[in-house]
Parts: structure tokens; C-alpha cells; sequence
């Protein structure tokens, strides 16, 4: 078992910043990708970035030059820095990851609880 905890979200003006962390914890071998993704309300899950174990990075449109996903993969933490931020940002912010708990298994995707950002405008 595994568990994803986000932290760092929060209220925050438009045109700010916010840096969420997600830790993963349990029974780790190994993390392969891992990911953001929002949720508005009333609206789809979407994706807002990915990064590989290796740090090759993906975007969504309406986030690159403003976020930036990165990995401590000594630490299994996962980060999005948030710059710049308009109220269309304002979701609830998942963690995910893709991880294997023992030597050569499969990876099993996780999801963890997920962390409210408010822009107000």
C-alpha cells in the first residue's frame, strides 16, 4: 500500500504563487512517473503535468511558462511549482504516481486525496 500526501495548497491572489508537494510513503521499490492533475468544480480531472523517473517533463497547455513540475527521487517527493496563477487555476490539485512495490512488478497507478487551490481575482 501507498499513500500520495499532497500540501501546499491554499488561498492565494491572482498573479501569485504557490509550491505543492506530494510525498509518497509506504511500500516503494521503485516510482516511475508521476503527475499533477486539477479537478474545477463541476468539471473533468485533467492533467496539468507529468514528469518521468528520469525528469523528461510534459505540460498542459494552459500551464507551460507559468508551472513547473519537478522530482527529489531520493525523497519520493513530487512538486509543482505555481507562478503567476489566475482564478481559472482554482481546483483541487492531485498527486499521482505510477509505482512498483517490489523488485520487477508491475507498476500500479496511485492517486492521492488531493489539495484545494483558490485564486481569487
Amino acid at each position: 500500500q501507498v499513500q500520495l500526501v499532497e500540501s501546499g495548497g491554499g488561498l492565494v491572489q491572482a498573479g501569485g504563487s504557490l509550491r505543492l508537494s506530494c510525498a509518497a510513503s509506504g511500500n516503494i521499490f521503485s516510482i516511475n512517473a508521476m503527475g499533477w492533475y486539477r479537478q474545477a468544480l463541476g468539471k473533468q480531472r485533467e492533467l496539468v503535468a507529468t514528469i518521468t523517473s528520469g525528469g523528461s517533463t510534459n505540460y498542459a497547455d494552459s500551464v507551460k511558462g507559468r508551472f513547473a513540475i519537478s522530482r527529489d527521487n531520493a525523497k519520493n517527493t513530487l512538486y509543482l511549482q505555481m507562478n503567476s496563477l489566475t482564478p481559472e487555476d482554482t481546483a483541487v490539485y492531485y498527486c499521482s504516481a505510477d509505482y512498483g512495490p517490489y523488485y520487477n512488478s508491475a507498476y500500479v497507478h496511485s492517486w492521492g486525496q488531493g489539495t484545494q487551490v483558490t485564486v481569487s481575482s
